[in-house]
């Protein structure tokens, strides 16, 4: 993703006389983060792949294995460092025009999590046209699709799934796309039915059950029914240690249900996450807590970071900060559109409009458009729509 130097400057010019200034601890005592511990399985994970990797350093298999460890921990933390790593152990072929099949799906997927998606799907495209049974490929290559907002493009990739994947893998992809384009109560009803088969089914896995429930609860939610939304939400987080989407998703729900209390008591300790320490600073700003200004001048210092060294992936939260926490919706408007060019999701329309609806409201007519053409329903997009003065 190529640095955008003009908003770069936008952001300095209107925010000089609030430039985050370098963090210096209170005392020695202090404690600025907590390593993994050496006896964390994920932990003894990596130690055991880079041992293997280090006597066998060209090996793509091995390589392969630590790049999803890898990757699996970015996704279950929140913590990008782990897509760096996942990207350095995969250096001998990041560059390669034909790597192995199995490195070519990791370089897709971690250009998917940073956002990169015409590369993502320049490299799923090549490894399915080797390999048209790659069930992994058709999947990311579905996500990448729904995320840009190509619906049918990403219900004909969930189709390839049939024959290649588990029954409940192939529904939970095409019911989440139909929720977000027209079928929103007969794709939740559906995907509720088909997850409750596969509960009972004794090979049923954790990770997949708070996957399928997480999205449930989403779907909900967006429905407006709010006690289903609960359950879902509060089963997944009960079944095991709760992801980092899991929890940012809940926490937006607790913070559309005006439950703030909640959000700061499930996010004190999660604050490592910079998504996650955005909804607990918001969750703070909506008590009057004096404990607010310190979480927002750590995300002032985040933000900067990532704006020096080019990284755009979090454009949503930032504007969210923007609109919310700083009061600057100009800005937060610039960082919305430049979010929605690349991405399409239903936050990311939802932080346009919000933005628009304060500073510009014409400036919400192309997402507006794109809203209608693809009858998405979702009942949480009514305030800011009511204050469009769009009918919902």
């Amino acid at each position: 993703m190529q640095f955008n130097r003009p908003l770069f400057a936008l952001l300095l010019l209107l925010s000089l006389n609030v430039q985050a200034t370098p963090f210096i601890p209170g005392s020695g005592k202090q404690v600025l983060e907590y390593l993994p511990s050496r006896s964390d399985p994920a932990q003894r994970e990596f130690a055991q792949l880079r041992k293997r990797l280090s006597k066998e350093p060209g090996n793509p298999v091995i390589a392969s294995e630590l790049a999803q460890a890898y990757i699996n921990a970015a996704r279950n933390d929140g913590d990008p460092r782990y897509l760096g790593y996942a990207q350095a152990v995969l250096k001998p072929w990041w560059g390669l025009q034909n790597p192995p099949t199995s490195a070519l799906v990791l370089r897709a997927t971690i250009r998917q999590s940073t956002h990169q998606f015409p590369e993502a799907l320049l490299d799923l495209n090549s490894v399915l046209k080797q390999d048209r049974d790659n069930a992994q490929a058709w999947l990311t290559r579905a996500t990448v699709l729904q995320v840009q907002g190509q619906f049918a493009q990403a219900k004909a990739s969930c189709m390839r799934l049939y024959p290649l994947a588990p029954e409940l893998i192939t529904l939970t992809c095409l019911h989440n796309v139909g929720s977000l384009n027209g079928d929103a109560e007969n794709s939740y009803a559906s995907l509720g039915t088909a997850y409750k088969k596969y509960e009972k089914n004794a090979d049923s896995d954790a990770a997949t059950k708070i996957w399928v429930m997480t999205l449930l609860a989403e779907m909900a939610a967006r429905l407006g029914d709010v006690k289903a939304a609960e359950a879902w939400y509060q089963t997944a987080l009960a079944l095991a240690s709760p992801d980092s989407y899991l929890l940012g998703s809940y926490a937006d729900f607790l913070l559309d249900q005006q439950r703030p209390a909640e959000v700061v008591k499930l996010l004190k300790d999660k604050t490592r996450v910079d998504a996650l320490l955005l909804r607990y600073a918001l969750a703070l700003q909506s008590q009057k807590s004096t404990l607010a200004d310190a979480q927002i001048n750590l995300l002032d210092q985040r933000f900067e970071a990532a704006m020096l060294r080019g990284d755009t992936v979090h454009q949503r939260e930032q504007a969210r900060y923007e609109l919310h926490l700083k009061k600057r919706p100009a800005i937060a408007l610039k960082l919305a559109q430049l979010n929605w060019a690349i991405q399409k999701e239903t936050a990311d329309l939802r932080i346009l409009l919000e933005a628009a609806a304060v500073h510009e409201p014409e400036a919400a007519s192309p997402a507006l458009a794109w809203l209608n053409q693809n009858k998405l329903q979702d009942m949480t997009l009514n305030p800011v729509l009511t204050k469009l003065g769009v009918k919902s």
